[in-house]
């Protein structure tokens, strides 16, 4: 059924978002400012967008959106479905008049009200990231519904915040001096998406003598950026690694697919590296951490993999540390933790007896920094 109007109140008000989510540009003819009287536009409380709050005398800022088409109109209620909202008929007012018109709605009860919501001090935070996130949900429409994208939600959002983050970056230039406007991107596919994505890129790209190469297809794993720290103890002058069972080492064949590891998570939408450290060393060590130092940053498998690391070493008290159990029951984790000598890790990692690069890379380099650590201690 053809929608006259549709009212927009919240995230749909940036135009690279409402684009991404149409899926073509929007031009200035087709959005009237309205206003929706009686009504507040809030945060939902702990989410990353708005809702509507009866208020009387109020009236929420918003856009009239004239004439979308039932393929547009289908388009939008998937977006808006991933987060639960429903199509409910409003009267707005605009230049012309009270205009009757329909807005999306969360169920009732469904989230709770918050502050004010800004809509630019939401493109400032999350405008960016959530333009990203809807390319990718949109990249669903018509294969999954929309309560199996909402599943996956948090983790797009995160592969969108590391998008964003890599944009954003000042990570090395790369040696030739080729950059991204070397590469022409032709076509994108998802086969596959969930807690993990596979995207697969068709493209070109500049070779070392100037000229492009043939279009390839390069299959890419898509994981958000991660956190690692390991936490070390100069006083007492030992480590916490944590142990846990990995389905990569059981998919390769390995014979015991529990490896020893640092503290490692991914990094959620919204969320700095370091916060994501702290958060995981909580969540899989009971461990509250105060300054980090950074080992490395970058990339583990360039080839096949998006994921980017960010590695730290925190100075920490160990005393208390030990073999209770930690992570999180909604992932299913079962970590358990050891506290070892740091001079038998850098023992370990010289034998060849880790089977964890990041962690072999962050003995080598304790074994470097480790007087420093004791006297500063």
């Amino acid at each position: 059924m053809a929608l006259n109007m549709v009212f927009l109140f919240g995230t749909l008000r940036h135009r690279p978002l409402l684009e991404a989510v149409l899926g073509r540009p929007v031009s200035d003819d087709e959005l009237t400012p309205a206003t929706l009287p009686d009504q507040e536009t809030v945060w939902a409380r702990g989410q990353g967008f708005p809702l509507l709050r009866a208020t009387p005398g109020a009236r929420a800022e918003g856009l009239l959106l004239a004439e979308p088409t039932d393929a547009e109109l289908a388009r939008l209620d998937f977006y808006e479905s991933v987060f639960c909202y429903r199509l409910a008929p409003v009267s707005v007012t605009c230049g012309a008049g009270p205009r009757a018109a329909r807005a999306w709605f969360p169920p009732p009860g469904r989230w709770q009200p918050g502050a004010p919501f800004d809509l630019h001090e939401w493109v400032r935070l999350r405008g960016a990231i959530n333009t990203r996130a809807a390319a990718e949900v949109m990249g669903w429409f018509g294969r999954l519904d929309a309560g199996e994208v909402a599943a996956m939600y948090p983790m797009i959002a995160a592969r969108a915040a590391s998008f964003v983050a890599a944009q954003a970056g000042s990570e090395p230039a790369s040696h030739s001096g080729m950059t991204r406007a070397d590469v022409d991107s032709r076509a994108l596919e998802r086969p596959y998406g969930d807690f993990f994505a596979i995207e697969e890129h068709h493209l070109k790209f500049r070779r070392f003598d100037g000229t492009k190469s043939p279009t390839v297809k390069r299959a890419v794993f898509m994981s958000p950026d991660a956190a690692l720290v390991l936490p070390y103890d100069p006083h007492r002058d030992c480590v916490l690694l944590i142990e846990q069972f990995r389905a990569g080492p059981f998919a390769r064949g390995d014979r015991a697919p529990w490896t020893l590891e640092p503290i490692a998570g991914r990094i959620d939408a919204g969320e700095t590296p370091e916060e994501a450290a702290r958060r995981e060393a909580w969540e899989e060590a009971g461990l509250n951490l105060d300054a980090l130092e950074v080992i490395a940053r970058g990339y583990p498998s360039p080839g096949a993999s998006s994921e980017f690391y960010h590695i730290f070493l925190a100075c920490t008290d160990l005393s208390a540390a030990g073999r209770d159990g930690g992570g999180l029951d909604s992932e299913d984790e079962d970590i358990r933790g050891h506290v070892i000598a740091a001079g038998r890790l850098i023992e370990m990692a010289d034998a060849g007896a880790l089977n964890v690069a990041p962690l072999e890379l962050c003995a080598h380099w304790l074994a470097r920094h480790r007087p420093r650590l004791r006297a500063q201690a």
